[in-house]
């Protein structure tokens, strides 16, 4: 599949001006779509379908499940998709990226789609200003609003792309592998985040959508000859 493949059929570089028109044009503009998009559907929530409150009943569901085996662990997985965690994580990504493959170009790719999901988050709760589920909240509520959930965004947007720079390994097993995990991860994230009252069914979803949005924008801001 050529987008897929992209960095790998055309490996030119190109100047950082022409990266920054990229950025510009194929992943900012469009992301402005992507923000009216998620704005749209959460005023939908708290307008016309009145917030949604039988929601409620599915995240009421999930807390009678909990454990304190289970606390423990998805306290775990919810750190994963912490702004400190993921900033730290990709950091570090791009600079093994960067030293590994000497394409600054690929290397940023992780770092264009948490910033692009980031804006495009914190903007968009900032305005929605949806209420968390009323049950009880296993993690400190940060100040953002329930829509979209932020951490599984910013899980989505940076390990589905550490999934599309994993196509580029050789070693099959190893390929699938790491593809596997890198995906796994932001689905733990997310039942995660349901799971300790922080965030409603359809805040997961469009925070899950916002990611995977990013990723692809952030995997294809750059111009490349694919023929």
């Amino acid at each position: 599949m050529p987008f897929l493949t992209r960095y790998s059929d055309d490996t030119s570089t190109p100047s950082v001006g022409e990266a920054l028109r990229d950025i510009g044009l194929r992943a900012i503009a469009p992301a402005i779509v992507l923000w009216a998009a998620i704005v749209g559907i959460g005023e939908l929530i708290r307008g016309p379908l009145g917030g949604l409150n039988s929601e409620n009943a599915v995240s009421r569901d999930v807390q009678k499940t909990r454990t304190p085996t289970w606390d423990e662990v998805t306290a775990v997985w919810s750190h994963i998709g912490n702004t400190e965690i993921v900033i730290g994580v990709c950091v570090v990504a791009v600079a093994f990226l960067w030293w590994r493959t000497r394409q600054w170009w690929v290397a940023v790719t992780p770092a264009i789609a948490i910033a692009l999901q980031a804006t495009v988050f914190v903007i968009a709760t900032a305005i929605v200003g949806r209420p968390r589920p009323t049950v009880p909240h296993l993690d400190p509520a940060p100040p953002t609003s329930s829509y979209p959930s932020g951490h599984v965004g910013a899980s989505t947007a940076l390990y589905v792309t550490f999934a599309l720079l994993a196509q580029r390994i050789e070693t099959p097993w190893l390929r699938r592998l790491l593809t596997t995990l890198f995906l796994l991860v932001p689905v733990l994230v997310a039942y995660a985040r349901l799971y300790r009252g922080m965030h409603h069914l359809t805040d997961i979803l469009v925070g899950a959508a916002n990611g995977l949005a990013c990723a692809a924008l952030a995997w294809g801001y750059l111009r490349r000859r694919t023929s």
